[in-house]
């Protein structure tokens, strides 16, 4: 193929593969001679469009033409400008025609760790967390003296340190975001046990920090505050061995592919995004949701200009409101900063062919394919719902998606054009949305979504689908490690909205 036309009534089509001006493509019963250069990955019109007029693409408005754009011609940021910073009115238009619905738990099984709570875990690590960013240089050497003493085995996955730069001098909302997400962290079913440690005098002290954690197995998470201890590696590593010893008989168990909580995210997108890794992951998502499972999303930046098929798919009118008010939210936080959500697309973004925020988005949420949105959380809430899950959360990938591991993910599905190595609290699936980008960094990839460009037939997509799927169960089994866990890359971050005292 030379190029993709998405939908029907697209005005633009993407490119395959560069192409020079005066260059004739043919696709089906389409044939264009080119006014430009066309990069990679990026758009051409497929007819005249005039100054004003609607750019179409996913069958939506991506932005409007800031002059005529004749039939042949680059289409980008140059000649298309975003309208997502105009206000908007949503009315409710449920299609239960197209909406994929939360099924029963799937007799489909994989192997877990069921937890005492019921939540079960795909890893079992002994977590080391701190609730300030004070305790961290004494949480890194305690963590390089337990993994000495207690290595990873076949049922124990090893000593995971997960530092952060907060936990004092907030207050308020802010202070109470920061309890709720390391709560949420310290309760990961992929933790089989944790070591908390906190400084002693921080305002997220351990008694703030429990307000948020509900109940918890003391034998399973254990507090060491360094300003009461004498010897604070002694009895962090005994603290450890106690956890230790707690853990190690820990096995898996086959479980329902319906207890399965993933998350879905992107980072580093470009043109071919929307159109192979995120429209894998949308069709991984219907599966999942069909047979039970919870799937999470976030990146609430990344759904302006396309928040209304989101809206649309809720499953009723009360998680409709609250998919409104998530919308209208952020466009108040931005507001209150002055700042314009259009901004969102990257230099990187654009070098990779996506336009505007509209374009971004209407790819981005391919990734909860046609499933309905079953829940509407805020940052730091906990799902509580089978489905497609929204989450309040930022674009950006580290706050992102810890927010959506704080509300229950224990896999990230994580989709890039660009190319990113990072990892967070806990395996990350990696997929390229091009052939190139898996090959050059094969280091970072997991699966080869790029391959979707070369599936012709509705059979070899189903393969490809079949094969992510397999995968994505392989790595929830423990039976495929992720890149970001053989590079051993973890991180987690929190978001800050609040004055530093």
């Amino acid at each position: 193929m030379n190029f993709i036309k998405i939908y029907d009534n697209d005005t633009v089509a993407v490119a395959l593969r560069p192409f020079k001006k005066g260059d004739t493509i043919n696709e089906g019963n389409i044939s264009i001679c080119l006014k430009d250069d066309i990069p990679n990955a990026h758009k051409f019109a497929l007819q005249n469009i005039k100054m004003g007029d609607a750019v179409i693409k996913y069958g939506n408005s991506i932005g409007t033409a800031t002059r005529d754009i004749t039939r042949g011609e680059w289409v980008h940021d140059h000649n298309v400008a975003t309208c997502a910073n105009s206000e908007k009115t949503y009315s409710y238009e449920y299609d239960s025609r197209r909406t994929i619905l939360p099924g029963e738990p799937s007799k489909e099984i994989f192997m877990g760790y069921r937890r005492k709570n019921g939540d079960v875990g795909i890893r079992n690590h002994l977590a080391i967390i701190p609730s300030v960013f004070c305790a961290n240089g004494p949480l890194q050497k305690i963590a390089s003296m337990a993994s000495q003493k207690y290595a990873a085995c076949n049922n124990f996955d090893g000593i995971l340190p997960l530092t952060h730069p907060y936990g004092c001098s907030q207050t308020g909302s802010d202070l109470e975001t920061t309890g709720r997400i390391l709560a949420g962290i310290i309760n990961s079913a992929n933790f089989g046990g944790v070591l908390v440690i906190s400084l002693g005098c921080e305002i997220n002290n351990l008694d703030h920090l429990k307000k948020y954690m509900g109940s918890y197995d003391p034998d399973r998470i254990k507090f060491l505050v360094l300003q009461e201890s004498d010897d604070e590696f002694s009895d962090g590593l005994e603290l450890c061995g106690e956890i230790y010893e707690e853990m190690k008989n820990d096995k898996r168990e086959p479980v329902s592919v319906g207890d399965l909580r993933i998350a879905v995210n992107c980072g580093g997108s470009d043109g071919f995004s929307g159109i192979t890794a995120n429209k894998l992951v949308g069709r991984l998502t219907e599966r999942l949701v069909k047979n039970g499972s919870t799937v999470i999303m976030t990146e609430v930046p990344e759904m302006f200009g396309a928040e209304h098929l989101l809206m649309n798919r809720a499953i009723n009118e009360s998680v409709y409101d609250d998919t409104v008010s998530l919308i209208k939210n952020y466009t108040e936080y931005f507001n209150r900063y002055g700042e314009k959500v259009s901004d969102n697309p990257t230099q990187g973004n654009k070098a990779g062919g996506l336009s505007t925020i509209e374009e971004k988005s209407l790819g981005c949420i391919q990734k909860g394919g046609n499933s309905a949105v079953t829940q509407v959380l805020k940052y730091g809430e906990r799902a509580t719902e089978n489905g497609l899950v929204l989450v309040s959360g930022p674009g950006n990938d580290l706050t992102g998606v810890t927010g959506q591991i704080a509300a229950g993910a224990v896999l990230t599905v994580f989709t890039t054009g660009r190319g990113t190595p990072c990892g967070f609290a806990g395996p990350t699936f990696r997929l390229s949305s091009n052939s190139a980008l898996a090959e050059k960094k094969s280091g970072w990839i997991d699966f080869n979504a790029g391959k979707m460009l070369d599936a012709a037939t509705e059979k070899e997509q189903q393969e490809l689908e079949e094969s992510l799927y397999e995968m994505i169960l392989s790595t929830a089994c423990g039976n495929y490690t992720t890149r970001n866990e053989v590079n051993g890359y973890y991180q987690m971050g929190i978001l800050r909205d609040g004055v530093t005292l």
